[in-house]
């Protein structure tokens, strides 16, 4: 019985993600449009969008191979297994012996290389143009991102998340510089890995600035329906992934009962409100910079999870 349980609240996070991922990116587009004092589109129109996606043929290039065929699907199943991986509402669930931050870097990086092989494939100038930026930024963003792990290993004993969760969420976490550092770090590698601003502008199709979209531009029905899901996945697992290591307050243990997981599950959603709430703020009020200072934008989250890894280090060792 306890393996079933567990079972089917693991099922339950995972169709979480997967119900919430297109909401949330509504949900910033609407918050950004009333910032902007316009109505914008309604908070459900991503899932219209996947809808009429879904119904269009996939119109394919002449010269494109299979890697392009298969390089969404490919896209999606790692994102999705890597946000499958993030404790949400619950920790300690049926994945969570695999659900290792060092995983999930590699997870990601996976699609983020099946990615720009697709944007390659055709032989596009945008495709390569996207395809040559997206390694770029994952040059300082994935020694950034690891930097952040090593930071809270060393805190929690473990790259478990469910662990990280735990020892944050203790009486002995105190006030840390370096924990500090190491979110702010995060924060940073998010907005560049997901293609925000000021990194990239997810709204404009301007060839010769965007990032993620150049790779895509070939992509038409449900290959491009599977991608845009993977990209929402992708932001979302980002705001998961902060919430859990950061604040995981109001999150339920495995063996928790119902009235638990309620709690944890409003505390999530909260979480995302205001994690949604102030990315369309720091959108609106921030203009976005030019392609040469994104290397100065990343360069400075890897100096500052190097910094909090060797603050803490150094703290420990005395």
């Amino acid at each position: 019985m306890a393996l079933i349980h567990d079972a089917l609240v693991q099922l339950a996070q995972l169709l979480l993600m997967l119900a919430l991922a297109p909401l949330l990116t509504g949900y910033i587009r609407k918050v950004k449009a009333y910032l902007l004092r316009r109505q914008g589109p309604p908070l459900l129109q991503p899932y219209r969008d996947l809808l009429k996606l879904l119904r269009k043929e996939a119109v394919l290039a002449d010269n494109a191979s299979w890697v392009f065929r298969t390089a969404p699907y490919l896209i999606f199943a790692t994102t999705l297994i890597a946000a499958a991986l993030v404790p949400t509402f619950a920790t300690g669930l049926l994945f969570s012996p695999a659900a290792d931050l060092i995983a999930i870097v590699a997870l990601l990086g996976t699609a983020r290389f099946a990615l720009a092989l697709a944007g390659l494939d055709v032989g596009t100038s945008f495709g390569g143009i996207g395809a040559s930026r997206e390694m770029m930024i994952a040059s300082l963003a994935e020694p950034a991102m690891l930097m952040i792990v090593f930071t809270l290993s060393l805190l929690a004993g473990s790259t478990q998340l469910s662990s990280v969760a735990v020892f944050v969420q203790g009486p002995t976490i105190g006030l840390r510089v370096s924990l500090a550092m190491a979110l702010v770090a995060l924060i940073m590698v998010a907005i560049a890995e997901n293609s925000r601003i000021p990194v990239d502008n997810p709204a404009t199709h301007l060839e010769l600035t965007m990032i993620h979209e150049a790779m895509i531009l070939e992509y038409s029905g449900r290959h491009l329906a599977v991608i845009e899901v993977a990209a929402s996945l992708k932001l979302l697992l980002y705001f998961s992934l902060i919430a859990c290591m950061f604040l995981p307050w109001g999150i339920a243990s495995a063996n928790g009962d119902l009235a638990a997981f309620a709690i944890g599950l409003v505390s999530y959603v909260t979480k995302l409100a205001m994690g949604g709430f102030l990315l369309a703020v720091f959108e609106t009020a921030t203009a976005k910079m030019r392609v040469f200072r994104v290397s100065d934008f990343l360069g400075a989250a890897l100096m500052l999870g190097l910094l909090a890894t060797l603050l803490l280090f150094v703290s420990q060792a005395a």
